[in-house]
């Protein structure tokens, strides 16, 4: 029994390490087109910052939130991959909070203070449901004719972004910031408006198809698991 398990083993061993370096290779490959779309120059491409961009950066609230409330407050653990989930939620009932920091479509946040690893972290708000935005966030009001709000996401979750990051971060014991005035300097990387529509149509298309073999490498994983709990289960209750 022992050399059947030990067999078996070896073989969900091989298995699971050949999932994680695919689920690794998925992510990789994401990022390296990231990277290459944002060091490419074409033609009406001009290099500019962020504050050249945006008409101005917004702190959100500071208010204390609620565990029940008329709005949720969306905080930096929401951000996700680029996007919010919706889950472990606070909530406002204050009506000024609510009017000042309530979130528009394509709204794009920044969060300013966290670890060191996920400080700069960003993502793109789309309407999921009415929200406001909490102060460790900023929020970056583009010049809507000059910037598309998806491809500002993309970049500032892109590599470059984080690396130019690390270079105006201000960091303590286990935090660390990126004030407005900081953010504003970014360097990004512009092309013509419908150009920049244009890449995240293509972005966008490769993320879709990156999380769905994330999710298939992830579910062989969990298979992979449970398989060696029921055979370890099997081997104990003499059905092996």
């Amino acid at each position: 029994m022992v050399g059947i398990l030990d067999k078996a083993f070896d073989g969900i061993a091989t298995a699971k390490a050949n999932a994680e370096e695919n689920l690794k290779n998925a992510s990789a490959l994401f990022e390296s087109h990231l990277q290459s779309v944002f060091t490419q120059r074409g033609e009406g491409w001009i290099n500019t910052t962020l504050g050249e961009v945006c008409t101005r950066v917004e702190y959100g609230s500071s208010a204390k939130s609620k565990e029940q409330g008329k709005i949720p407050v969306l905080r930096m653990g929401n951000i996700q991959s680029g996007r919010f989930v919706w889950d472990k939620l606070v909530y406002s009932d204050d009506d000024c909070e609510i009017d000042k920091y309530f979130l528009n479509n394509n709204d794009v946040l920044f969060n300013r203070t966290n670890s060191p690893e996920l400080v700069g972290k960003t993502a793109i708000y789309k309407a999921e449901m009415p929200a406001i935005f909490a102060g460790y966030l900023i929020r970056i009001h583009r010049k809507e004719n000059l910037l598309d709000a998806d491809y500002l996401n993309y970049f500032l979750n892109s590599k470059i972004a984080k690396e130019y990051g690390k270079t105006v971060v201000i960091s303590s014991v286990n935090q660390a910031n990126i004030n407005g005035q900081k953010l504003k300097s970014y360097p990004i990387p512009l092309p013509p408006l419908k150009e920049q529509q244009a890449i995240v149509v293509k972005i966008s298309a490769l993320s879709e198809e990156t999380q769905r073999l994330e999710s298939i490498y992830q579910q062989k994983l969990a298979a992979l698991d449970e398989l060696k709990k029921s055979l370890l289960h099997q081997a104990f209750s003499g059905e092996l």
